[in-house]
């Protein structure tokens, strides 16, 4: 893999039950945004509501065909969308940068009524190739994606999973409305 120091653009997947303007999202986009990255935070379809084709449809939208000045940061259901969006991508791509936050591909405990999106999962064998850098975040006590999860996931995709003590879900009611954890992966500023 080769780096790329600074994305020239971004996208923020947000998740499930979440809008733009949730969480950390239009903090990440500002700031962002402050060191000239032009960062786009789309609303997915009835995101209390999620369907896959849908997701995957405003995904493709606002991701469209990545390069090396891509840089796509994405959230817990939102990262099954992205990772589900690139590996059905024909041809050769670039992506520069790949950042999960929450990250997972199996059905999820604490939220049963995700098993009919969730349960096709995602081969991610073919992302690493295509990826310049990629980065998975993930906290010490998650009540949403059990740890193993994304770590299974960060296993897969052959990166360590960076642990973020207390962050939770990475919510705002986790006391989460900026992520700088996300700038300096970026490594912007």
């Amino acid at each position: 893999m080769t780096s790329r120091p600074t994305p020239v653009r971004a996208v923020v997947i947000h998740g499930y039950h979440a809008t733009p303007e949730d969480h950390w999202f239009a903090w990440l986009a500002d700031r962002l945004g402050d060191v000239g990255v032009p960062t786009r935070v789309p609303a997915l379809p009835d995101p209390g509501n999620p369907d896959p084709e849908a997701w995957l449809a405003a995904t493709a939208k606002a991701v469209d065909t990545p390069d090396e000045g891509t840089a796509v940061v994405a959230h817990s259901l939102g990262c099954l969308t992205v990772l589900r969006y690139l590996t059905a991508l024909p041809g050769e791509w670039r992506l520069g940068h790949l950042v999960l936050v929450s990250g997972f591909l199996d059905p999820l405990p604490a939220l049963p009524e995700l098993d009919a999106f969730i349960e096709s999962g995602c081969d991610v064998s073919t992302i690493p190739a295509h990826v310049d850098r990629l980065t998975i975040f993930r906290s010490d006590k998650d009540d949403y994606v059990p740890i193993a999860h994304t770590d299974r996931l960060a296993g897969l995709l052959g990166v360590p999973s960076r642990v973020i003590p207390g962050a939770g879900h990475f919510l705002a009611d986790d006391g989460l409305t900026e992520l700088p954890e996300v700038i300096d992966a970026l490594q912007v500023r």
